[in-house]
């Protein structure tokens, strides 16, 4: 199950409908081995599609290093759809490379970046298989005593 806290999930939505009709995409990284979605971090499609996404590699790069300086790691992998429903495509399931991230899809396909729900759902995929997962929101998240 991913545990999202409420602003998170907000700053995710607010990205996919701004950057409508192209995907939006980005990460929210968290404490390595944690599976807290702590830190939002919006990065920008390259490829300025409305049916795929792709990091600056430049950018990427960078990102790495700073999760990797601050002991951080990819805890949720999102980008949006803007014609289709929120499930993994064949491209996205290929490119799925953090086995221990959650890939959030947000559908914009029927509101656009205009007021109105959108689909927002959660999967793990791993070697391939697809497997979709509860969200909680919550208000806040709480830390977990170790």
């Amino acid at each position: 199950m991913l545990t999202i806290d409420q602003a998170t999930y907000d700053a995710i939505v607010a990205h996919a409908k701004r950057d409508h009709p192209v995907e939006a995409c980005g990460m929210v990284a968290g404490p390595a081995g944690s599976d807290r979605a702590e830190r939002f971090i919006e990065m920008v499609n390259a490829a300025g599609s409305p049916t795929f996404y792709e990091y600056d590699s430049t950018d990427l790069l960078e990102l790495y290093k700073e999760m990797d300086d601050r002991d951080e790691e990819p805890v949720v992998v999102y980008h949006s759809h803007t014609a289709t429903e929120a499930y993994p495509s064949v491209t996205d399931i290929k490119l799925a490379s953090e086995p221990n991230a959650h890939y959030v899809l947000v559908s914009t396909r029927e509101h656009g970046n205009n007021e109105g729900p959108v689909d927002f759902r959660s999967y793990r995929i791993v070697d391939g298989e697809v497997t979709e997962e509860e969200v909680s929101v919550v208000s806040t998240l709480t830390r977990s005593s170790s």
